[in-house]
């Protein structure tokens, strides 16, 4: 359900700037879904797994810029950044060590706006 209560504006460009890296994640899926098939593979998982990532970032940023079902949504994606941290757990390249720690630093925001949601409902 879309929130009923007045939604501080800061709360909502804090979602908004949060549900932007979800859908600019599926638009890159979808566009060049190369590079996330073969980190997949690298991992042993098959590349298909690419199609449902890109409906679930596109879904639930989509759910989160709207402000529905905040609480279970932001929930979701955190456990969604932690458990796909473990593709970027790389010690030997920088870039992808600084991808592990951003993905646990959004998982920890949005555990804070679930709680947030939470309090508000």
């Amino acid at each position: 359900m879309p929130e009923t209560k007045k939604t501080p504006w800061t709360l909502r460009i804090g979602r908004g700037l949060i549900a932007a890296l979800f859908l600019a994640g599926a638009v890159q899926k979808a566009v060049a879904p190369e590079q996330g098939m073969a980190l997949l593979g690298n991992l042993g998982l098959p590349g298909a797994l690419i199609w449902p990532a890109l409906v679930f970032n596109a879904g639930a940023g989509l759910a989160l810029l709207l402000g529905y079902a905040t609480r279970w949504v932001a929930l979701a994606l955190s456990v969604y950044c932690m458990v796909t941290s473990v593709f970027h757990f790389q010690p030997e390249d920088g870039w992808q060590m600084s991808i592990y720690v951003k993905n646990w630093a959004i998982a920890g925001g949005l555990l804070v706006l679930s709680d947030y949601a939470r309090q508000r409902q």
